[in-house]
């Protein structure tokens, strides 16, 4: 419960601080003249819809197995997490559309006040997404990560457009646009960072066996267990931030099936303890 709740104040932290950046660069873009800031606040106000997604697709997740779902809500973490690619691809198409119609438009040059928004925004996003990326690793959320990488595109979509003002205040009248070249290339960065973030969730939903470390240590410490002589197959599928495994156990061959029982319930309580993060734990004992 501590990680869930975690997890739903940060996407509140990141929640209200895209509401306030969505603002202020729409502010400073129209009064400043810079299409990559305005660029930068449309893909914040999708970020405000995806972090909303988010918050619901956690608190969904969060809720306890019943009798449609024995394992738990999790998989809609890994869900949601794809409609946050989708905002993804939808804000870089967006600002890569608005980009060329400015390239090919004419404009005055951006004022100077805009790099000191962007300075401000750039630091403050990269605040917001060590935060953010520590707490995701810390409890081993998709969405998270996904919300983590939010802050990572704003603050490359932030830096093009310092780069790309500077250029144009610098060398002045015919460098107009460098704002606007400056935005397409932060959208080959949002695109690839999309990638970053549906390849885990897509993992998670196909249940890929990529979980190499963490049933290192299951065997490690069934080994613990008194009467478990090793361990054979070990799967293990990631919902939203639990684990759930299925193990063999090997036991004496000659013990009784109350024996074996007492066990296999002796291994689930040591590894459920032991690995807080593991969810249904179902024990197979086999003879060794």
């Amino acid at each position: 419960m501590p990680n869930k709740n975690l997890a739903i104040r940060t996407v509140i932290f990141s929640l209200l601080g895209n509401i306030a950046l969505a603002t202020i660069k729409f502010i400073a873009g129209i009064f400043g003249n810079s299409y990559a800031l305005i660029a930068d606040g449309i893909e914040s106000v999708l970020d405000v819809f995806a972090s909303v997604l988010v918050l619901i697709g956690l608190r969904y997740a969060n809720r306890p197995p019943d009798e449609n779902h024995p394992y738990g809500h999790g998989k809609a973490e890994p869900l949601i997490t794809f409609v946050v690619v989708v905002f993804l691809i939808v804000s870089a198409s967006t600002i890569a559309y608005q980009s060329i119609q400015h390239i090919l438009t004419p404009h005055e040059l951006p004022e100077n006040f805009t790099l000191w928004v962007l300075g401000a925004i750039i630091l403050w996003k990269e605040i917001s997404y060590q935060i953010v990326i520590r707490r995701s690793i810390k409890i081993k959320s998709n969405s998270l990560k996904a919300e983590a990488w939010h802050h990572r595109s704003d603050a490359i979509t932030s830096i093009a457009a310092f780069i790309g003002i500077s250029v144009a205040l610098y060398f002045g009248e015919g460098y107009e646009s460098a704002d606007d070249y400056a935005a397409l290339i932060a959208v080959l960065f949002i695109v690839y960072n999309s990638y970053k973030i549906f390849r885990p969730a897509l993992s998670e939903v196909m249940d890929e066996n990529n979980h190499d470390e963490l049933i290192s240590r299951i065997r490690e410490i069934s080994l613990q267990v008194k009467g478990v002589k090793g361990t054979e197959k070990c799967f293990i599928r990631k919902a939203g931030m639990e684990y759930h495994v299925d193990l063999h156990a090997h036991v004496e061959g000659d013990l009784t099936v109350t024996e074996g029982h007492d066990i296999a319930h002796l291994l689930k309580d040591k590894l459920q303890k032991e690995i807080p993060q593991l969810g249904h734990v179902l024990i197979h004992i086999e003879p060794a």
